[in-house]
């Protein structure tokens, strides 16, 4: 496999950035910021369609509608804010604690979750600091890395709870989310390189100063998740580069 670009010139350069983003690699280690779903471990197998199953079951009892209206409501709310959550809130009334905790019990899932070893190794290998950033919430995160063992590869877990500004839920793709973490976390955009498979959320990263990676190892016949059917040939102009093995990012460091 061919290692990834080492630069990235976005489709409309911000104003006064260094036209080789290289260079600052050289200079310091790249802050890692990764998705966990289809980029970590196989969610489309192991995850999504039961997550859906549970959605539907909650829009279905709460909001007292059909079978088919709860599912297109919840297919509805994903496609136009990022995460059925943010449309239940929004129009509802629905509490998010209550919604993330019926929806994602999930029995059994453990036993269903992969994820690569040579994948493992190379996370655990891979220099710089390492973030998880997820739209999912902190339990079912914590749960997912404690049974894939990479508890020990992230120093801090941001998930969906902490995705609020000024007191609304703001996940990904929203780009006012991605800035109050960066300001949070204390990290500097032009060091952070997203490591997603879904390229909404990397185009907002990317207007950020964020070095973006496209990963589409479980992408491939994907009938779940958020680039089902999406053609995986070329890429989109706000993406530096698009791997299929977390090895390939040893080439950045």
């Amino acid at each position: 496999m061919r290692p990834p670009a080492r630069r990235c010139a976005p489709s409309q350069p911000p104003e006064g950035e260094a036209a080789d983003l290289g260079a600052a690699r050289r200079q310091d280690p790249p802050i890692w910021l990764f998705d966990l779903d289809n980029t970590l471990h196989d969610a489309s197998r192991a995850v999504f369609w039961r997550l859906n199953g549970a959605m539907t079951d909650y829009i279905e009892a709460e909001l007292q509608v059909s079978r088919e209206e709860a599912d297109a409501l919840r297919l509805h709310y994903w496609r136009r804010y990022g995460a059925t959550l943010m449309g239940l809130e929004r129009h509802h009334g629905i509490r998010a604690a209550h919604f993330l905790a019926q929806t994602h019990t999930l029995p059994g899932l453990e036993r269903d979750l992969h994820m690569p070893p040579s994948h493992r190794a190379a996370l655990k290998r891979l220099r710089g600091r390492k973030i998880l950033l997820t739209n999912a919430p902190a339990e079912y995160a914590k749960r997912v890395l404690t049974a894939l063992d990479l508890s020990d590869c992230f120093e801090a877990v941001v998930s969906i709870e902490g995705m609020r500004v000024f007191g609304e839920l703001r996940p990904k793709p929203d780009a006012r989310s991605l800035r109050v973490v960066l300001a949070r976390l204390k990290l500097p955009s032009h060091r952070c390189v997203l490591v997603e498979d879904t390229v909404a959320n990397l185009r907002s990263a990317r207007r950020l100063r964020m070095r973006t990676v496209w990963m589409q190892h479980y992408l491939k016949d994907n009938p779940h998740g958020p680039e089902a059917g999406l053609a995986l040939h070329g890429k989109p102009s706000w993406v530096c580069a698009r791997i299929r093995s977390l090895r390939s990012l040893h080439a950045w460091t």
